[in-house]
């Protein structure tokens, strides 16, 4: 968006961000010419012609749904989501947040991580109506081209993520309990 950091100083200036992570919606263009949306109206018509996709629609959902998109196109003020498994939205936040779990590098759990411990923490997660990136097409990182690769990879993963939902359950107690009980659901 154009003048997001403006908009963002304007914002954060009006709020009190305790406890808050500003969601930024993201979008997604498959093309590589594109005339960057000037407007949510010209993002709005840019998704309904096909230009423009909600970020990752098409390979994983989970990480943006919340945010819910529907109720963007037409909102006029901030709107509060709930945080839901696999959840990985653009955030803003104060600088003395939990910083980002260093075990989760390259391809896979960093963003999901940050915002899981943000709503242990009791973050309330606030969907901006006027704002939004858009992430433009590139090629696949070798990260994720590992990932995709090597079942080692996936599998020291996976334990990555259940010895982190442990230890969120360790830190912050009953609260945290949910975050365990997503892998016996797996």
């Amino acid at each position: 968006m154009f003048g997001l950091y403006e908009y963002l100083r304007k914002i954060i200036g009006m709020m009190d961000m305790k406890k808050k992570a500003l969601v930024v919606p993201a979008f997604e263009t498959l093309r590589y010419r594109f005339s960057f949306p000037k407007t949510k109206s010209e993002v709005l018509d840019s998704l309904d012609q096909g230009i423009l996709y909600t970020f990752r629609y098409h390979v994983w959902t989970k990480g943006h749904a919340p945010t819910d998109f529907a109720r963007w196109r037409t909102a006029t003020s901030p709107y509060r989501v709930k945080w839901e498994p696999d959840f990985e939205p653009y955030v803003v936040v104060s600088s003395d947040v939990a910083r980002y779990d260093e075990r989760f590098v390259g391809f896979g759990w960093n963003k999901v991580s940050h915002i899981t411990e943000l709503d242990a923490q009791g973050f309330d997660f606030i969907v901006l109506p006027n704002a939004y990136i858009i992430h433009l097409p590139h090629a696949p990182s070798l990260d994720i081209a590992k990932y995709r690769a090597s079942s080692v990879y996936r599998s020291c993963l996976q334990k990555l993520k259940e010895e982190f939902q442990k230890d969120l359950s360790k830190k912050y107690g009953m609260a945290a309990l949910k975050y365990l009980q997503l892998n016996q659901k797996k």
